[in-house]
């Protein structure tokens, strides 16, 4: 297995740097810091004298250009101008995105709230309807910069990542490529098989924690993956349990989700090609970040003999799922 022994990317953002980035777009900090979730960027809450306290992001050096950036937070912009619950960056010195020291930032005003009850039929419908509002305005054009939510870059450039870097146990390596060789060529002729597929501005990682619910209202907010991809992205991460489960939830996300846009239900046998997807791509991803020390503290059970047992096993349950028929909704 080759750990890159580089440096990480944030041993230069101590607190004083924080502060300073943030004082530098002309606030006055109280000098209390709380860092928050975020493990691909640094987020943290700055707070400012007299004032609301700030959340202030810092992007990993070296994975977004300035260009994709700025059509992240353009795309924000634009769904905020047509009323629709999310967090851009704040406009400050004729730009939203900053550079302090070795790192681009930006800064956002706070918003409070708490994830979605995603077992609350009543509130699926609400967060279709506020999807369906984000990709009205999403299909108006396409991100130029912004790269594809696709099987090459989730799927068969995590497996050459994780095979060439050696990260398998060797008792599993030759398993691995075999079943992961087998899921992309599922996941692939899913893909094809797509009548009408659609590639359009989406959020990209529609979990949970990326939404703030308050006052029956979805806040979306860390659109930091947004990239284009198939509408189903958006919607596959609220469904859980059992095939009847999911057809009610999926249901009532279509439904509201219909107020403002079609929905082509041929793209619903890509649910559990998409969740293939993620699943390797996680893997590649937590072992692309491992050399920054964050990455073993919060995730110590990484690359343990265990853990690789289970991916092996879910992934021998995705390849399996993938080949039965796709969700259905309405049907129940």
């Amino acid at each position: 297995m080759h750990i890159d022994s580089t440096p990480h990317p944030y041993e230069s953002l101590t607190p004083d740097s924080v502060l300073d980035a943030v004082e530098s777009m002309d606030y006055l900090s109280d000098a209390r810091i709380l860092t928050l979730n975020s493990y691909e960027n640094r987020v943290y809450q700055v707070g400012i004298e007299e004032q609301t306290p700030l959340i202030a992001k810092f992007y990993r050096p070296d994975r977004w250009s300035s260009e994709q950036i700025l059509e992240e937070h353009s795309f924000t912009q634009s769904l905020l101008d047509a009323d629709i619950p999310v967090v851009p960056p704040l406009q400050l010195q004729n730009s939203t995105l900053h550079h302090h020291g070795n790192f681009d930032f930006a800064l956002f005003p706070r918003r409070g709230g708490h994830a979605p009850e995603l077992d609350n039929l009543d509130n699926l419908y609400i967060l279709g309807r506020t999807l369906g509002r984000i990709h009205l305005v999403g299909q108006t054009q396409d991100f130029q910069h912004r790269p594809s939510l696709d099987s090459l870059s989730f799927g068969h450039q995590s497996r050459q990542y994780l095979i060439e870097n050696q990260w398998l146990p060797e008792d599993q390596r030759y398993e691995y490529q075999r079943l992961t060789a087998e899921i992309l060529e599922l996941v692939d002729a899913s893909f094809e098989q797509v009548n009408g597929l659609k590639q359009i501005r989406l959020h990209g990682d529609c979990h949970p924690g990326n939404i703030l619910w308050r006052d029956d209202t979805a806040h979306f907010v860390d659109f930091d993956d947004c990239r284009m991809g198939p509408a189903i992205q958006d919607l596959w991460m609220m469904i859980s349990g059992d095939r009847t489960q999911q057809s009610i939830q999926m249901n009532e996300l279509v439904e509201g989700y219909e107020e403002f846009l079609p929905f082509n239900r041929a793209e619903l046998q890509l649910i559990e090609p998409l969740r293939a997807l993620r699943i390797m791509h996680y893997a590649a991803w937590l072992a692309r970040r491992w050399q920054d020390p964050a990455f073993p503290t919060h995730f110590p059970w990484f690359n343990t003999a265990s853990y690789w047992m289970e991916h092996m096993m879910e992934l021998q349950e995705l390849k399996q799922s993938i080949q039965r028929p796709a969700l259905q909704v309405g049907a129940f």
